[in-house]
Order: C-alpha cells, then sequence, then structure tokens
C-alpha cells in the first residue's frame, strides 16, 4: 500500500514536473519572439521601441532581460557622438574659427580714447594750426593764456610753427611744451625743416644747416641722406616737434617749374624714390614723424598753388612711370603721413578740382591703388589754389569728404569746424568718415609716443 501511493506520487510528480517544463519552454519561446520582434524593429531603423512594447517584454521576460535595453543601448548609442563631434569640436576653434588679429595695441587704445570723444572734440581734430589761427596775433612767440584758452575751446589736432613763431631754441621749446600742456589731447607738432632754401630752424642753431636736397640727390649717396635724415629728427625732437613735413617727393620733370626746383631729389625718378627712401627712414628712426609731399608729385607744373590755379597735363600713366616712383618708395619705407598737393590734375580728375578736394586723387589712388593707409593730410588751405576759388568751410568739407584726414591751416578755424559739423547734420559727411580719420589721428599718435 505504501508503495502505490509512492509510485503515484513518482508518476504524477514527473507529469507535473514535464508539464512545468513545457510551461516554462513555451514561455521562453513567446520571449524569443518577443526579443527577436524588439530587434527587428531595432535593425530597421526605429530609433525607438514604443513604451507598450517594452512593457510585453518585460512581463514576460527574466531579469537578464529587463536588463538589456539599459546596457546594451548606452554602449551603442553614446559611443557614437563621442567618436564623430568631439574631434569636431575640438578642431575647429584651432583652424577655422580662430579669430585674426584686427587691430594693433595702439589702435585698440585709440579706439578707447574715440569712444569717449564727443563730436565736437573730434571734428576739431581733423586740424592743424598756426599759432596765429589760435591766438589771432602774427608772430606769436609764446604760448601764454590765450593759448590755453584756444586749445581748450578748440581741441585741434596740431600746430605747425613758421620762422615767425621761431626766435631761440629756448624759446620755442617752452612754446611747444606749454602748448601741448594746455591742450585737451596730445598734439602733432609739425615744421617745414626740408633743408636748403625751405628752413625753420637752422638759422637758430637747432637743425644743421643743409644744401638744397638736388645736390645730395646727384650725388647718389643714399647712406648720407639717411645720416641727415636721422640727425635732422633728432634735432627736432629734441626741441619738441614729432612731424617734419619732409621729404620733398616731386620729380621736377618740367623745367620752368619754380615752387619745387631744388627741392626735389631729382629729375631721374628712380634716383628720387632711392633718396626719398632714405630719408623717410632716417626720420623715422629717430622718432620724427615724416610727411612726404606734394602727391600725386607737382613738378610738373609751371604756376605757383600759393598764388592760384595750377594745372599739369600729365596723364594717370605718365605719373605711375615717373612722379608716383618716389611717393611708392617713401611708403614701402613706412611713411606715416603723405600731403596732398592743390594742383590740378583735369587728365585724372575730368575737371580743374584741387588734388587734395579730388576723391580720384585722394582715395582711388593714394589710398587703393597705392595702398597707403597712413595719416593724409591737404596742402595748406591758406594758399591761393584754395583761397580764390573756395570757401572756407566748403574746401573744408570737400577734403574731409574726398578722403583727407587733416586739413592743414584753414584760412578760418572755426568757420571750417562749423561747416564740418553742419555737413554732418545734414548727411554731406557721416560721424563713421570722421571717425575713420580720428581713429588713424589717434592710433599714429599712441604708436609714436605723443599720447603716452
Amino acid at each position: 500500500m505504501s508503495e502505490k501511493p509512492e509510485r503515484e506520487g513518482k508518476r504524477g510528480g514527473h507529469s507535473s514536473a514535464r508539464r512545468t517544463k513545457y510551461a516554462l519552454i513555451a514561455g521562453m519561446a513567446i520571449l524569443v519572439l518577443a526579443v527577436a520582434a524588439v530587434v527587428f524593429l531595432a535593425l530597421n531603423g526605429k530609433s525607438g521601441v514604443p513604451d507598450v512594447a517594452w512593457g510585453k517584454v518585460q512581463a514576460a521576460s527574466s531579469e537578464s532581460m529587463t536588463a538589456e535595453p539599459s546596457t546594451a543601448a548606452p554602449q551603442t548609442e553614446p559611443a557614437e557622438p563621442t567618436e564623430t563631434a568631439e574631434p569636431t569640436e575640438t578642431s575647429e576653434p584651432s583652424t577655422t574659427e580662430a579669430p585674426e588679429p584686427t587691430s594693433s595695441v595702439e589702435e585698440e587704445k585709440a579706439q578707447a580714447l574715440l569712444a569717449g570723444m564727443t563730436l565736437e572734440e573730434k571734428v576739431y581734430q581733423l586740424f592743424i594750426v598756426t599759432p596765429r589761427a589760435l591766438t589771432g596775433f602774427y608772430g606769436a612767440d609764446i604760448a601764454g593764456p590765450t593759448t590755453q584758452e584756444a586749445l581748450q575751446n578748440y581741441p585741434v589736432g596740431g600746430i605747425i610753427y613758421f620762422s615767425e613763431n621761431i626766435y631761440n631754441e629756448g624759446q620755442i621749446s617752452d612754446m611747444i611744451r606749454l602748448s601741448q600742456e594746455y591742450a585737451r589731447y596730445p598734439l602733432f607738432i609739425g615744421v617745414d625743416e626740408e633743408g636748403g632754401r625751405v628752413s625753420r630752424l637752422s638759422s637758430i642753431g637747432v637743425t644743421d644747416i643743409l644744401d638744397p636736397m638736388a645736390t645730395y640727390g646727384a650725388q647718389g649717396d643714399t647712406a648720407r641722406v639717411r645720416e641727415i635724415g636721422q640727425t635732422l629728427g633728432a634735432q627736432l625732437g629734441s626741441v619738441g616737434f614729432n612731424i617734419d613735413f619732409a621729404p620733398v617727393a616731386d620729380v621736377v620733370t618740367n623745367p620752368n617749374n619754380t615752387e619745387i626746383g631744388d627741392r626735389s631729389f631729382s629729375s631721374d625718378p628712380q634716383v628720387a624714390a632711392d633718396m626719398v627712401a632714405a630719408m623717410v627712414e632716417g626720420l623715422q628712426s629717430s622718432g620724427t614723424i615724416s610727411c612726404l609731399k606734394h602727391f600725386p608729385g607737382h613738378g610738373s607744373t609751371e604756376a605757383d598753388t600759393h598764388e592760384g590755379l595750377s594745372v599739369t597735363s600729365r596723364t594717370l600713366e605718365e605719373l605711375r612711370q615717373t612722379e608716383l616712383l618716389p611717393f611708392r618708395a617713401g611708403i614701402d619705407a613706412g611713411v606715416e603721413m603723405v600731403m596732398i598737393s592743390h594742383m590740378s590734375a583735369p587728365a585724372i580728375t575730368g575737371d580743374n578740382t584741387p588734388c587734395d578736394l579730388s576723391p580720384a586723387i585722394v582715395t582711388d589712388l593714394l589710398r587703393e591703388e597705392l595702398g597707403f593707409t597712413g595719416v593724409i593730410v591737404t596742402d595748406s588751405h591758406e594758399m591761393g589754389a584754395i583761397t580764390n576759388y573756395y570757401g572756407c568751410g566748403e574746401a573744408a568739407v570737400k577734403a574731409i569728404a574726398a578722403g583727407c584726414d587733416i586739413v592743414l591751416m584753414p584760412n578760418n578755424l572755426e568757420e571750417a569746424a562749423g561747416a564740418v559739423l553742419t555737413a554732418l547734420e545734414n548727411g554731406e559727411l557721416t560721424e563713421a568718415r570722421i571717425n575713420e580719420s580720428v581713429l588713424r589721428i589717434l592710433t599714429l599718435k599712441y604708436r609714436c609716443g605723443i599720447i603716452e
């Protein structure tokens, strides 16, 4: 009796185990099919499995099956951006996105200073004037309260001195020093010290007595000219000058020319070019700003622009072959400033507009073709080529519109500055155009140590 129940028990236990086994097999089959379905969906581009499908899989699976999505997915999905995106992010800034330097330290300082200036202050920076324009006195030889008041009311860019202002070394040194102290913004202090017949300081012993530049050009000794420039620049700097309106870069192609004559190094454009470059290097190596004159070359004329209209018949191609060579050489030598003449060049401009009032000469030829990026200054606006045909304010506005940065010696400072301000109000000039010139002026002052 006892065996039967036992056998029955064994038979019954075996059947139950078999049923359980079959049930497990069936469950696993269902599970395998479900997993296969999920894998199929994934392999066929399904980026995500619907939540309900995962719920069915989870209900029918063991812990190992529910863990698979949380372990397999992180092993594959994050790996792709790690391999493709990260190298791109780290390599781009050093190759294609690295910023290029856009300005010098001096220009950055100038931009900061410019940002704090009033519009009126900016406009007055565009003028270099005589002591007479500030004080109303011909032959002013001191900088006193009148100069101080004028420089506070009219913060000009600079002052140019002539023989009428210069009596001895101590006097001119004190006059310059006090003018700088009175100025709202440090000043360009300029003089025409070419040597030969154009010398303001050799008679009082500040500079050496020099022969006309034609003499040195004939000798062909560029080393000597460079040495002259270096000595001259140091002598000017010793009493406070920071600009020498020299050298003359004109090539005399007309034997009847009297305005330039022996102020030019040579009638041979290549000789003149070599000498001009040497003089620029000498002057600027001593810390004095050199200013080439009289662009685009005044040696082919006969009439004197100090008196009135002076016309050249030279074509642009003729200028390129001759007159422009010394200016190119000076620019290549690093000259900081170029002066534009008042002569007319109708073959280039189409009429008798003075060169310093012509965009074709100032912007198209000097800025764009010759690539000059420095400060451009007009010749004196007290000369007949301007005063006989233009009002003071009109000439100033036209010069700035043409691309000049500085108007030298306007016939009436207040009238000229007022006309520029009016042109800004009526849209004839823009503040952006004014800022462009003032930025060049301030940058040069920083670069040459005029502004500390």
